[in-house]
């Protein structure tokens, strides 16, 4: 999966970004570096669910999808 990423400076210093595609998602880092990291660790963390707070019936089913 491809997912754009709009890297801004930071007026304070630093820098942070914001994932379009997922509404909310952003993040800050002191250098690119902890940027990087910081933006995979976001977007994990936006697109992930709690499954055990999920009901799911007897003729549901899931399924993972890579895209």
């Amino acid at each position: 999966m491809k997912i754009k990423v709009i890297i801004h400076e930071a007026e304070e210093g630093g820098l942070w970004a914001e994932v379009p595609a997922i509404p909310g998602c952003m993040t800050q880092g002191e250098d690119m570096e902890e940027l990087i990291k910081n933006i995979y660790d976001a977007v994990e963390g936006c697109l992930s669910i709690e499954m055990d707070k999920i009901q799911i019936g007897k003729k549901d089913k899931v399924m993972e999808l890579s895209v």
